[in-house]
């Protein structure tokens, strides 16, 4: 039998296994590294899969190993697959292959910052460097010179090491120690990626495309919040109507990018920010989205990426467009210290709600917990959904009130 190789498929990405085993097919999970990324542990679930398999670095070798199981795809779980997925799509299964010889702008933000300037597409200022002196002088030339800027890595994601500076602000120890630190992917930050901070709405547009064309998954818009230099910590994630006045232009942006980059095929995870002079790029990724923007798309339009995946791969169906069944969003819980949970009975009570549709909130009282800087460090995540959008909002309001009520005891240093 076929199998479905499914790479690096940690958290939400473990759903591609139980939607083609509902269809029949085996699944091989395929980890990019030796053993699982230590990052990605909590969510790592091997008993989901048919097969494991892990990459050693010979690539010539694994080519001949999976054309020997004559694979129905090769799809990328998680950021950290996007490299070997593409490699091994463009050796065995060159139908379903983006655009060859363009990984790198589909995986590195600074290469795909360079596709878009070459499609004329318009991007954010911005440098990739390993050399602090460079990035003075690249300041001073574009007039950049003291305003709010952003360094973060260019192989990462989940916001992992993304920090913002004030005007004025010294970024330079944040970018000598940036340049030198293995990132939450195991890639070894070897430059910065430094850009001007750019103020607006950030939205996402995730899409399955088929042989370049391109069609919408959903659209969703981003509340994000700051814990002091780190940006990019996620609050609520909200699922919009096609029919919202912003998402035609975002539409109309995120394929141009798709193009511009040479996504022709599978999952495609768009971030832009709305500026006040139009959508501008933060990020594509050749993948679909992460944990929990799957669940969120079955609860507002019925279906999501990896559904749209197992239709294309087995019976070769294009899906252009979404719909918005139910209103719906993620609500994120952050937490503003590291500490001892005193009283995680609150989240009992936020998980009863009654748009509360899926929750995963792990810790309880007497738990450590980490103070929120990324992505990977929330306390968890609820799923609000129901068709009467007041509802969701009530329940919303009142997951902000209990979060705020959380006591979280800070930890005690071992000189007391």
């Amino acid at each position: 039998m076929r199998p479905a190789v499914l790479v690096d498929p940690y958290s939400g990405a473990k759903d591609y296994s139980p939607a083609f085993r509902a269809r029949g097919v085996r699944t091989l999970a395929l980890l990019s590294t030796p053993k699982p990324l230590p990052s990605f542990l909590a969510g790592w679930f091997p008993d989901e899969f048919d097969e494991v398999w892990t990459f050693d670095g010979d690539l010539p070798a694994l080519v001949e190993r999976l054309r020997a199981r004559d694979p129905l795809c090769v799809m990328p779980g998680n950021e950290s697959a996007i490299e070997l997925s593409e490699a091994l799509n463009e050796a065995l299964l060159p139908h379903l292959a983006n655009t060859p010889g363009g990984t790198a702008a589909r995986r590195d933000k600074w290469h795909m910052a360079q596709a878009l300037r070459k499609a004329g597409l318009p991007t954010i200022r911005q440098l990739c460097s390993d050399d602090p002196d460079e990035v003075a002088d690249w300041l001073l030339a574009t007039g950049l010179h003291g305003s709010r800027l952003v360094l973060k890595p260019p192989k990462s994601g989940g916001t992992d090491d993304v920090h913002v500076f004030e005007r004025g602000q010294d970024w330079r120890p944040v970018f000598e120690r940036m340049a030198a630190t293995t990132n939450r992917f195991g890639f070894v930050n070897r430059s910065v990626l430094v850009q001007e901070f750019a103020a607006g709405t950030e939205y996402v547009v995730d899409t399955y495309s088929v042989a370049g064309k391109h069609g919408v998954a959903d659209v969703l818009e981003y509340t994000k919040g700051a814990s002091g230099q780190r940006l990019g910590v996620y609050l609520r994630t909200r699922a919009l109507p096609p029919d919202h006045p912003r998402v035609p232009p975002l539409l109309d942006y995120a394929y141009r990018v798709l193009d511009a980059v040479g996504i022709r095929n599978g999952g495609g995870h768009a971030e832009i920010m709305f500026t006040a002079d139009g959508p501008r790029l933060m990020e594509v990724a050749a993948r679909i989205g992460g944990t929990p923007l799957q669940a969120l798309a079955r609860y507002a339009s019925g279906e999501c990426q990896i559904d749209r995946a197992v239709r294309h791969v087995l019976d070769g169906e294009f899906t252009p467009n979404y719909r918005l069944l139910q209103h719906a969003s993620v609500v994120l819980l952050c937490s503003p210290r590291a500490g001892v949970l005193r009283n995680g009975e609150l989240m009992d009570e936020m998980r009863s709600l009654p748009t509360v549709q899926a929750a995963t909130l792990p810790y309880r009282t007497g738990d450590t917990v980490p103070a929120t800087a990324d992505l990977f460090t929330q306390l968890g995540y609820l799923i609000l959904a129901d068709p009467d959008e007041a509802a969701v909002e009530t329940d919303h309001a009142r997951i902000r009130t209990l979060e705020r009520q959380l006591v979280i005891d800070r930890t005690e240093t071992p000189d007391g």
